[in-house]
């Protein structure tokens, strides 16, 4: 099975092996935004996925 490219490249790998990304909602419209709102953005988030996920998009 081939590997989803578009949706590797969103994704990082940790040292821990933790999925680490991007928050959402952050690509334009950020101008209007308060400093706090543009800080917290910033900040990444990691995901849980099945071992059968990570076959599918990941390797």
């Amino acid at each position: 099975m081939k590997t989803n490219k578009s949706y590797k490249k969103r994704i990082k790998v940790s040292k821990n092996g933790k999925l680490v990304t991007r928050k959402i909602g952050q690509g334009h419209f950020n101008a209007k935004a308060s400093g706090t709102k543009n800080l917290k953005k910033r900040r990444t988030s990691s995901i849980t996925m099945t071992n059968k996920s990570k076959a599918r998009f990941l390797s």
